[in-house]
């Protein structure tokens, strides 16, 4: 019989709020909005709960400075029972629970997810694996092993550091810690573009109810193209299973629903 971890104390959607847009404004700018607010208060709390390697901020400018206040804050509220941690990538901010990312690594290094080609100079896109990736290989093995040095404390301090990505594929490695199980790659030495314009795409959502009387989480959102959907079949079925069977350890969020459709753009950006 599986033990379900007790429940955190969620603290009031008012006070959730006020954490995020006193403490992630700039200058005399509120922060976020309200709706926003909350889905990255239940973002956080899927981090901390493994159900979701990390959370990329983008909503605003803010840091990584004010990433790590953010998180006191939510720790002050009872929000929070373990540790995260700030990692900035370039110029990007996630927020990651060291171990839980680092177990998602290491698994990628056994070959777990595929990897689709997008590159422009190839006509449709391909499936590769990562042993076809030796530097993504590289910048994976080196995440780890800074995650892996970080100082540990039985505290709930927030830590923050940083990593030298110059040559990576940031939309690769980005696609890699936010648990995607088919990420793209490309050529960047043929720029952003990609042979993704007008190619059918399969686009794939999570979502879990969280807070009463509010909108469900979007856990995840990805997309593969619909002409690989049958080859990437096995890859995709055991990333769902993998995700219920995390969903069923905790207590906070309910109601898994992961849906897909299938879109055609006129140009996708990456």
């Amino acid at each position: 019989m599986t033990l379900l971890p007790d429940i955190m104390p969620t603290p009031s959607p008012q006070l959730l709020v006020a954490a995020a847009q006193q403490t992630l404004g700039l200058g005399k700018r509120r922060g976020p909005p309200r709706a926003i607010c909350l889905h990255l208060a239940g973002e956080v709390l899927a981090v901390a709960r493994g159900l979701k390697p990390a959370v990329l901020y983008d909503y605003n400018c803010a840091g990584a400075l004010e990433l790590q206040t953010y998180l006191k804050e939510l720790q002050g509220l009872g929000f929070l029972t373990l540790g995260l941690h700030i990692l900035e990538i370039g110029e990007s901010s996630l927020i990651v629970s060291p171990g839980h990312v680092c177990q998602h690594l290491e698994q990628v290094l056994l070959g777990t997810i595929a990897f689709v080609d997008v590159s422009s100079s190839q006509p449709y896109p391909s499936i590769c694996s990562l042993n076809q990736l030796q530097d993504l290989r590289d910048f994976i093995a080196e995440i780890i092993t800074h995650l892996q040095g970080l100082p540990t404390s039985q505290s709930l301090a927030v830590s923050r550091s940083s990593v030298h990505s110059s040559g990576w594929n940031l939309c690769t490695v980005f696609g890699i810690l936010l648990g995607y199980p088919v990420p793209y790659t490309f050529c960047l030495n043929q720029g952003d573009d990609n042979c993704l314009a007008l190619t059918p795409l399969r686009v794939f959502t999570a979502r879990l109810s969280w807070l009463l009387g509010q909108p469900p989480v979007l856990l995840y959102s990805f997309s593969v193209p619909e002409s690989l959907f049958p080859a990437l079949k096995d890859v995709l079925n055991t990333w769902e299973e993998d995700l219920r069977t995390r969903c069923r350890t905790q207590n906070d969020f309910a109601d898994l629903i992961i849906s897909s459709e299938i879109v055609t753009l006129p140009a996708v950006a990456l």
